[in-house]
């Protein structure tokens, strides 16, 4: 072979090794531009069904703010969202998304049981679990793991946030408590730690009717409490299910104080202005008075033609904060964004305070409110009659203050 026909061959094998390079980057290019996909699961049927139906409006409003202003890493967010249904369907389908879809993530839920669930796929597939909605303390206690976050107030701070007003009005002490509860993980987490209260504070629990989840007709539970004339009415029900008493017990004209330790926004919109009552706790509400929560109820009553609800909210500031996390870790691994969220960094969540996740439960700690009704007459439209309070804890306390201590959770990671 000539010198000339030598460095020829040289050159050409040097060609097609370029060649072969560029083509083993491609690959590697085009997977940085894929879709980041989250999976997302919500109940959009069932007593929860009206609450879901705004998580999924809430989250993928996020997801096209985030999309439209570059998405996380220059990547678009995909966010496949799906009927949770039962904690068994929830599972299942929590295990689809991270095997079929291949979601970074997953998120979303409001039944604590199928959170349970979730979270429980989550842990055995070393997968990030955003639980947006569940509130039992269940879930960040003796069921809590590493791969699972919570976002929505926890039992104990719906308790005391009631519980504080219910002792200034005077509720408390020396009263008999009527109490009927969901017969779920939810329920049964409620009502233990409102028997708590009342037993520290001196009141007596006379009675505490389980009811099943599907329960729609509560009128042979108004029979037994006339029979019992009870001083107050705790409700620790879920869902559609505390409009459905609220309703029916306005319509019996029972005489005693109802109070609650659970209602969510768009089920007291469902009771209805005159069969409403009592004093209530909530994690947001559409007349916070800030920036970001006022941009934001406009934005999303501009896209949907209603106004928010609190899971609308809480799924849409969930996910922005998802997407910081990413942006900041510059990852979407589970373990560097851990490692992120346990770091206490805080995240703007369009209240006067900012939110950050304890390391040793994963709450996110964040300020609550009472609601209680307004007086007649002065509600503006249907969805105007709740009267909200200042927000709990007070700008001078921490936020840990209404939460479970360490020394009184099981959680261990």
């Amino acid at each position: 072979m000539t010198k000339r026909s030598h460095e020829a061959g040289r050159r050409h094998a040097l060609q097609a090794g370029a060649a072969l390079g560029a083509l083993l980057v491609v690959p590697g290019l085009r997977a940085q531009g894929e879709k980041i996909r989250i999976g997302h699961l919500t109940p959009l049927t069932g007593f929860l069904g009206a609450l879901g139906e705004y998580a999924q409006q809430g989250i993928k409003m996020a997801a096209e703010e985030i999309n439209a202003s570059g998405g996380v890493m220059g990547r678009q967010l995909e966010v496949i969202s799906e009927d949770s249904v039962n904690p068994q369907v929830a599972a299942t389908k929590a295990q689809r998304m991270i095997e079929r879809d291949n979601v970074a993530v997953l998120m979303g839920e409001i039944n604590s049981a199928s959170a349970l669930t979730i979270s429980q796929v989550a842990a055995r597939n070393h997968k990030l679990f955003l639980s947006i909605g569940a509130r039992s303390d269940a879930l960040r206690g003796k069921d809590c793991n590493r791969y699972t976050f919570h976002v929505d107030i926890p039992v104990t701070v719906m308790v005391n946030t009631v519980g504080q007003a219910l002792v200034r009005d005077h509720m408390v002490q020396g009263k008999k408590i009527f109490a009927i509860t969901s017969d779920y993980l939810f329920g049964q987490d409620l009502s233990a730690k409102a028997n708590k209260f009342f037993a520290a504070n001196g009141a007596t629990v006379i009675a505490n009717e389980l009811v099943p989840t599907d329960l729609t007709d509560f009128s042979p539970y108004m029979l037994k409490i006339r029979q019992a004339k009870p001083d107050v009415i705790s409700t620790n029900l879920g869902g559609n299910q505390v409009t459905n008493f609220v309703k029916q017990y306005a319509e019996f004209g029972l005489p005693y104080p109802v109070v609650g330790f659970n209602l969510n926004t768009a089920d007291a919109w469902a009771a209805g202005e005159g069969n409403l009552g009592g004093i209530w706790p909530t994690v947001w509400h559409h007349d916070l008075n800030t920036p970001g929560s006022k941009k934001f109820v406009a934005d999303f009553t501009k896209k949907y033609g209603r106004i928010p609800e609190n899971h609308a909210w809480i799924e849409y500031i969930s996910l922005k904060l998802l997407a910081q996390a990413m942006n900041e870790a510059k990852s979407t691994d589970s373990d560097k964004l851990i490692a992120y969220f346990e770091s206490e960094a805080q995240f703007d969540i369009l209240k006067a305070r900012k939110a950050y996740f304890r390391s040793w439960d994963h709450q996110l700690m964040q300020e609550a409110y009472p609601f209680t009704v307004k007086a007649k007459g002065q509600a503006k439209n249907d969805k105007d009659f709740l009267k909200f309070g200042d927000a709990l804890p007070a700008p001078n306390q921490p936020l840990e203050l209404l939460a479970p201590p360490k020394s009184e959770n099981a959680c261990k990671m």
